[in-house]
C-alpha cells in the first residue's frame, strides 16, 4: 500500500463514520439536475507526506500526473485565468464567453507587488526568497484576495502555500517543506489530484533552488464527501492497493518557467480500474 492510499482510506473512513451532514441546510452547490448537493464533512483535516520517502500517488485508481501538472503550471507558471490556455475542460463550468474565470487563481499569481527589492508577482517572490533568504518565515502565497472576490467566478479552494526551509543534520542540501491550505475540498474529485499537484510543485521549486524535498503538509478546513459520491468512495476504499510508484522529474530543468507536463512521470505504477465519470457539484 502506498502511504497516500493509507492516508486517503483513513480520511474517508473518518469522514463517513464521524462526519456531520449538511442535509437540509441551505447549501450553495447543486447538481446538474438542480438538486441540492449535500455533503458529509469533517473540519480541520491535516495530512502529512514525507516526499523524501515516496511520492504521494494513490494506487486505488490512477493519478493522472501529467494532467494534474498541466493545471498546476497553468496557474503557477502561465499565471492564466483563461481556460483557452489550458488543454482540459475542468474549469469550463466557471468560464465566461471569453474563457475567463475572472480574477481568480492564475490572475492573482500574475499581479505584481512592490517590495523593497523591487516588483515581484507572488511566484517570483517565492523563488527569489528561497534562493536569497531561505530561512525567512515569510515565504508564502495567498490568492484569497477579498477585494477581488466579487470578480472571481469561483472563490479559490486551494488558496495558500507556505514554504519553509530547514537544514539537514547530515549537512546535505537544504530541505524544502511546504504547506497547502485549502478552505474546502471535494475529497473524491480533488484529493488525489491536489496532493499530487502540490507535491510536484514542491519537487520543482526544490530542484530549481538546489534543495531537496522534505515534508508536504495538506491542511483542509472543510473536507467533504458529496452525497452522490458516497457509494463510489465506499467501493474505492475497499479496493486492493499497491506499492507507491517512483516519481521522475527532469533533472536537466533548472528554471521553473522551463518545466512542462512532460518533465514529470510516475514509473513502476500499478493502480486500480477507473471509477467512471464522477458527478461534479457546481
Amino acid at each position: 500500500m502506498s502511504y497516500a492510499d493509507d492516508v486517503f482510506i483513513r480520511m474517508c473512513k473518518d469522514v463517513l463514520e464521524n462526519g456531520t451532514s449538511t442535509e437540509g441546510e441551505a447549501v450553495r452547490p447543486h447538481w446538474e439536475d438542480g438538486a441540492a448537493a449535500y455533503t458529509i464533512k469533517r473540519f480541520g483535516v491535516v495530512n502529512r507526506y514525507d516526499l523524501s520517502k515516496e511520492f504521494p500517488a494513490q494506487t486505488l485508481r490512477k493519478t493522472p500526473i501529467k494532467s494534474a501538472t498541466d493545471e498546476l503550471l497553468w496557474i503557477w507558471q502561465k499565471k492564466s485565468n483563461n481556460v483557452h490556455d489550458f488543454g482540459q475542460h475542468i474549469w469550463d463550468s466557471w468560464a465566461d464567453e471569453t474563457g475567463s474565470i475572472g480574477k481568480a487563481y492564475g490572475y492573482q499569481m500574475s499581479v505584481k507587488h512592490q517590495y523593497k527589492e523591487g516588483l515581484f508577482d507572488q511566484v517570483d517572490r517565492v523563488l527569489y526568497d528561497l534562493k536569497n533568504t531561505p530561512y525567512s518565515r515569510r515565504i508564502l502565497t495567498n490568492i484569497y484576495v477579498h477585494q477581488d472576490l466579487h470578480e472571481m467566478h469561483l472563490y479559490p479552494c486551494a488558496y495558500s502555500m507556505t514554504f519553509n526551509v530547514t537544514k539537514p543534520k547530515d549537512g546535505g542540501k537544504l530541505v524544502l517543506n511546504t504547506i497547502l491550505n485549502q478552505r474546502s475540498q471535494d475529497i473524491l474529485a480533488a484529493n488525489a489530484w491536489n496532493v499530487a499537484q502540490y507535491a510536484v510543485l514542491t519537487h520543482m521549486f526544490a530542484q530549481v533552488c538546489d534543495m531537496q524535498v522534505g515534508e508536504f503538509v495538506h491542511v483542509i478546513a472543510d473536507a467533504h464527501i458529496y452525497d452522490r459520491h458516497i457509494p463510489i468512495v465506499k467501493e474505492l476504499i475497499a479496493r486492493p492497493t499497491y506499492a507507491a510508484p517512483k516519481f521522475w522529474l527532469n533533472p536537466e530543468i533548472k528554471d521553473f518557467y522551463a518545466f512542462t507536463k512532460d518533465d514529470v512521470a510516475l514509473t513502476d505504477y500499478q493502480y486500480g480500474e477507473p471509477i467512471g465519470k464522477i458527478p461534479v457539484a457546481i
